[in-house]
């Protein structure tokens, strides 16, 4: 998102798209026949939710849209159209279907990828893709319909793109940033079920030393490599759980608000990211042991810690930040 800002002459920090479109939260769910999911996104759009991508938008004077499609084709075929205009495409896809990926061997899918497609060569039928990486990457249309089209859940990408007006961009008023704050601070502390906030840390610490009991050897061993990439930045949380870019999110606000306690509370979110990539780098190295499913219980400990930061956290922020109703 941050590289289309960019290309439209909106210098916006990645961060800052991060906490003013209130993208910080908590969630875990294991729903039959797929594997656990630890995830650190919130305001994912959905009936009910606006949406990272719009809220953001909305908040930086962006008007945000977004399309699906059943048909690969028609996909590829607005692809090309919005190429050919001179737009690169924001679009979401199956990280485990870019051949620039290397999961060690092992097979990985998640479909709330995005990337940016950034230009085309008919001749060749290659786009080229800028990912969280400065390379841009050769990428053959076929190979990009697969990643597009995947059907892997719990994120079926449906060959989603969006579309971008900048006429009317702005940079966000300190009011936005502290309605962003008190956003992602009440989900965090009153969710409306346990599985999301402070409670969804506390329900992943009694339930993941119970995953050997409902998941097969090889099952366990993907779902510790799962729960690694969702915390670490190698699956695109820019590390931590993405706490790392919220506490960078706080300290442009502090500039933005004039208020130097939230650079307190930067600092506070730059620790608990440190807790979180130390318990990312715990699942991965289970995922790799002989016997991981002896070792589950290791981590109920450092997740009720994490819950018992991170609502500290979130209460001193929601303490500070005023009740400024958005117009």
């Amino acid at each position: 998102m941050r590289r289309i800002y960019v290309h439209n002459g909106h210098d916006v920090s990645e961060d800052m798209l991060l906490g003013i479109g209130s993208g910080v939260s908590f969630s875990y769910w294991h729903f039959q026949g797929q594997m656990p999911f630890l995830g650190g996104r919130g305001n994912v759009s959905r009936p009910g939710e606006e949406g990272l991508e719009r809220t953001a938008g909305r908040r930086t004077g962006v008007a945000v849209e977004w399309y699906t499609a059943a048909s690969a084709r028609k996909a590829e075929q607005a692809l090309i159209e919005m190429l050919e205009a001179g737009k690169p495409v924001m679009i979401q896809c199956d990280m485990g279907f870019l051949p620039y990926f290397d999961f060690g061997g092992v097979e990985y899918h998640f479909g709330w990828h995005v990337v940016v497609v950034c230009g085309y060569e008919a001749a060749t039928r290659q786009v080229l893709v800028a990912d969280r990486d400065e390379e841009l990457h050769p990428v053959s249309l076929e190979a990009l319909a697969r990643a597009r089209g995947s059907k892997y859940k719990p994120f079926p990408p449906q060959n989603k793109w969006y579309a971008f007006d900048f006429s009317q961009k702005r940079l966000p008023a300190a009011s936005e940033v502290w309605q962003a704050i008190a956003e992602q601070a009440h989900a965090m502390l009153e969710p409306p079920i346990r599985n999301i906030g402070v409670p969804g840390i506390r329900k992943a610490a009694q339930q993941v030393p119970q995953w050997s009991k409902s998941l097969a050897p090889d099952e366990l061993r993907g779902s510790l490599f799962n729960a690694f990439i969702f915390i670490c930045p190698d699956g695109g949380t820019g590390g931590g759980l993405f706490r790392y870019m919220f506490g960078r999110f706080l300290r442009e606000g502090a500039e933005i608000t004039g208020d130097p306690r939230l650079e307190a509370s930067s600092e506070e979110f730059r620790q608990i990211g440190d807790r979180w990539e130390e318990l990312g780098r715990w699942f991965r190295q289970t995922s790799r042991v002989s016997d991981p499913a002896s070792c589950l219980g290791e981590c109920a400990a450092p997740l009720n810690a994490l819950a018992d930061m991170e609502e500290a956290a979130w209460s001193r922020l929601r303490e500070i930040a005023p009740v400024i109703p958005e117009a």
